[in-house]
C-alpha cells in the first residue's frame, strides 16, 4: 500500500460517527440479515467484527479512497419512465440534498443491465417495469469512468401509484414535464428552468427528446399541465425541502398501511450509544 493519504473530510463530532450515518448503515446492512440475528446483540456485533476491522484502522484513509475509486467505476442502470403522452417523466429525489434523477442504481456482481434496472426502479419507486422494458431501448452516457444506462419505459399511466421500497433513500417522487427540463449545459446541469438540480438528468435529455420525436404518441398531449413537478409520493420525515408543487390527483398516500417487503423492520432502531461503547471497548482491548 502506498504512503498514507490524509482525508480532507471534516473530523467526526466527539470522535463518533453521526447518528444519520449509523442509521443508514443499520438500514442498509444490519436490517437485511435474518430475523434471528437481529434478536441477538452478540450477532449484531459479529456483523461489525472488531477483530476483523482492527488491523485496518491505521489505513482507513487509503481504504476509503480505494472504495470511492471503485464505487465510481461500477456501472449504473435504471429507467426513464414516460407517461402515455410522452410529456411527463418520473424523477426521484434523494433522501438528502436537493438533486433529482431518474430512478437508477449500481449493478451487483454478474448482474445483467436490464435486471439491475428492474431491481433498482422497483426499490426506488415501487413500480415493476419488467413487463414494459425493451432491452434494445435505452440511452447510455459515460460519466468519467462510470457507464450509466437508462432503459426507456413508455406508456405508463399518470395515476400509477409510486412509493419506494427502501428506507431513507428516496424523499420524493414526481412527474416532471420534459419541456421544462433542459439538455446539458454548464448552467442547466446545476439548475434547470424550474430550479431543479438536474446533474444526473440533463445529460440524457437531448437523446430522450430525439427518441420521443421518432415515436408516435399513444395519447394526444394535454394542455394546462403545471410547470413544476406533480408530486406522487413524499416522505414525511425527510430532512430535505421539496421542489415540487403540492400533490395533485395523482398523489398516493404516504401514510397508507405498509404492506411492502420488510414492513416489520422499518420502525426498528438500534441503541446506537450501546453499540458505540461496545465498538470502542473492542478497539481498545
Amino acid at each position: 500500500m502506498s504512503g498514507l493519504h490524509r482525508s480532507s473530510s471534516p473530523p467526526l463530532k466527539n470522535g463518533h460517527p453521526p447518528q444519520e450515518l449509523l442509521d443508514d448503515l443499520c438500514s442498509r446492512f444490519v436490517l437485511n440479515v435474518p430475523k434471528e440475528d437481529q434478536q441477538s446483540f452478540e450477532r449484531i456485533l459479529f456483523l461489525v467484527d472488531c477483530d476483523v476491522l482492527r488491523p485496518y484502522v491505521a489505513h482507513i484513509d487509503d481504504l476509503f479512497k480505494d472504495f470511492t475509486d471503485y464505487k465510481v467505476r461500477v456501472p449504473v442502470t435504471g429507467a426513464i419512465i414516460l407517461d402515455k403522452t410522452y410529456e411527463l417523466c418520473i424523477l426521484v429525489k434523494g433522501w438528502k440534498g436537493t438533486s433529482w434523477s431518474f430512478p437508477r442504481g449500481k449493478k451487483n456482481k454478474d448482474e445483467e443491465d436490464h435486471a439491475c434496472a428492474i431491481r433498482e426502479v422497483l426499490e426506488e419507486t415501487g413500480f415493476d417495469v419488467s413487463g414494459l422494458l425493451n432491452k434494445d431501448e435505452y440511452i447510455e452516457v459515460i460519466f468519467g469512468q462510470q457507464r450509466v444506462r437508462l432503459y426507456i419505459i413508455s406508456g405508463v399511466k399518470d395515476d400509477t401509484a409510486f412509493a419506494p421500497l427502501t428506507k431513507k433513500e428516496i424523499s420524493e417522487i414526481a412527474w416532471h414535464r420534459l419541456d421544462d427540463l433542459q439538455p446539458a449545459t454548464s448552467e442547466v446541469i446545476s439548475h434547470g428552468i424550474t430550479g431543479l438540480k438536474l446533474y444526473m438528468v440533463a445529460p440524457f435529455l437531448a437523446s430522450l427528446k430525439s427518441w420521443v420525436s421518432k415515436h408516435s404518441v399513444p395519447v394526444p398531449p394535454r394542455s394546462g399541465l403545471p410547470r413544476k413537478g406533480i408530486c406522487v409520493w413524499k416522505a414525511n420525515n425527510s430532512s430535505t425541502g421539496s421542489n415540487s408543487s403540492p400533490s395533485t390527483k395523482f398523489t398516493s398516500n404516504a401514510n397508507s398501511i405498509d404492506t411492502g417487503p420488510g414492513k416489520s423492520f422499518r420502525n426498528f432502531r438500534f441503541d446506537s450509544a450501546a453499540i458505540l461503547r461496545a465498538l470502542e471497548a473492542g478497539f481498545s482491548a
